[in-house]
């Protein structure tokens, strides 16, 4: 069984942007997933930490690095089980934690066992900001029906990093993950066909990329796939997804008529 260790992709005083590891195994019988750290200031804040099947491995990763009590804000960019379906456990891990998702969800959440919604922040359509106790903060920004009806990606300023949810995922081939994309011509192959089904259509595609394309962007991390890395890939990633036929764009090539 492969084990591959954290990356870190930030790192500068008390602020870092961390990608967990995963273990081989986790492949075999289920969707690949990125779960991500960033902390500062001394607090975490935790993005798609994922569902109950990864459950014990990133509570490990994360252990490794900091305390639990230091994970006061939780992210979900959208509903699906594989992002947020843990979330009974880290809530009862996390004790001081914030849970951000989108107003749209929140009353699904007692599905996956949460009943005090007390905990839970719905974010308005319109996105929003995770202010840290170091006076830094992050951007929510809508990424709606890319591909959830509710959904958020995350940016993180300092770092320059954009979590981005489902946009820029790739899905392997078993045995081929790698964690970070430097040629994003060559890695294209393995994200096409997850963009054009899972993406509703183009018009959600050409207004997100035109939100995103006034910030300063390093490196875009993604909830599957790999890390899209650099100023060049970011770009030619943005100009692919942009033109980007997908969802009602192409319904006759799914229903097959």
């Amino acid at each position: 069984m492969q084990h591959v260790s954290s990356l870190t992709l930030y790192d500068q005083g008390d602020h870092k942007f961390i990608m967990l590891g995963w273990e081989e195994q986790e492949e075999e019988v289920a969707v690949q997933t990125n779960q991500y750290v960033i902390s500062s200031g001394g607090e975490v804040l935790l993005l798609d930490p994922g569902g109950a099947h990864v459950f014990p491995r990133v509570l490990a990763n994360v252990a490794e690095m900091f305390e639990l009590k230091d994970i006061r804000h939780i992210f979900y960019s959208h509903q699906d089980p594989d992002v947020s379906s843990g979330i009974t456990l880290w809530l009862s891990m996390a004790e001081k934690a914030t849970v951000y998702i989108s107003g749209l969800w929140v009353r699904f959440l007692p599905h996956f066992g949460i009943y005090d919604v007390k905990r839970i922040k719905a974010i308005p359509d319109k996105g929003d900001t995770i202010s840290l106790s170091n006076g830094k903060k992050t951007t929510v920004i809508p990424s709606h029906f890319l591909h959830s009806t509710g959904c958020f990606s995350l940016y993180d300023p300092t770092s320059k990093i954009l979590f981005s949810g489902d946009i820029g995922a790739a899905i392997f081939p078993r045995g081929t993950r790698y964690p970070v994309a430097d040629d994003f011509d060559a890695h294209l192959k393995y994200m096409e066909g997850f963009h054009k089904r899972y993406m509703a259509s183009n018009d959600f595609c050409r207004r997100w990329v035109r939100i995103v394309s006034s910030l300063d962007i390093e490196s875009i991390a993604p909830q599957h796939g790999a890390l899209i890395k650099g100023r060049e890939n970011v770009k030619k990633f943005l100009a692919w997804f942009e033109r980007l036929a997908c969802g009602v764009d192409v319904i006759d090539d799914i229903y097959g008529r």
